[in-house]
């Protein structure tokens, strides 16, 4: 007999339906879950983040009574990605990289009058000028 991995179910499963059997069931479907549907909680924290896009999960969260870490969930699910403290879509629309173009164009073209790209170090989506006036440390040997 060959059996194929995917066709395979854990102990514990196996153990959770014997005693669903032993106690009278008998199918092994789970049970309809509680709470609120899924599909509900996605579009009221869309409608939160629609209004106020600096709102925090913590916020959105205690507000629909549920933990931050499952509106981060559905944030992710609805393509919605924080970044300095703003929810923005994760996909970019036609205008949005139109504006990213235009801006990069411009910057290129002032770098040809101010070479400033070589004073930069970019990390972690923040920038930082370096200083070009280094300090010279003079040190001695003993």
């Amino acid at each position: 007999m060959v059996v194929e991995l995917s066709d395979k179910v854990s102990i514990s499963t196996v153990q959770r339906w014997f005693q669903r059997f032993r106690y009278g069931a008998e199918v092994i479907e789970d049970a309809p879950r509680s709470g609120m549907p899924v599909v509900k909680n996605c579009d009221k924290i869309a409608e939160l983040i629609e209004r106020d896009r600096h709102s925090s999960s913590r916020s959105i969260g205690q507000e629909l009574g549920m933990s931050h870490q499952t509106v981060i969930i559905h944030l992710k699910k609805l393509g919605f990605k924080k970044m300095l403290d703003v929810w923005v879509p994760h996909d970019l629309t036609q205008i949005n990289i139109f504006t990213h173009m235009d801006a990069c164009e411009s910057l290129l073209n002032r770098n040809k009058i101010d070479p400033f790209l070589k004073r930069m170090v970019s990390g972690d989506e923040k920038c930082h000028l370096l200083q070009r006036e280094a300090q010279t440390v003079v040190v001695e040997k003993r």
